[in-house]
């Protein structure tokens, strides 16, 4: 799947490395660990600023414990 944007310059650093990646993501939340299978992304090498797009952002969330509440909410409805 091709990203949703492109990024050729880190927001943060201004690099110009910025690398697309699609790769196993991993997050924390409260301790509990939990990750999104072949993400796509951008990661600046330089000063490791992750960037998402909208379609990698809904992925995280639908996998975050943090919006569990809302899932559950979604599915009662």
């Amino acid at each position: 799947m091709r990203p949703l944007m492109n990024i050729k310059i880190c927001p943060t650093c201004g690099s110009n490395k910025v690398k697309h990646l699609q790769k196993d993501w991993v997050g924390k939340y409260k301790g509990t660990t939990y990750s999104v299978p072949s993400l796509n992304f951008f990661e600046c090498p330089e000063c490791g600023e992750k960037i998402y797009d909208k379609e990698a952002m809904l992925q995280i969330e639908e996998k975050s414990p943090a919006l569990e509440f809302k899932r559950k909410k979604r599915k009662a409805a």
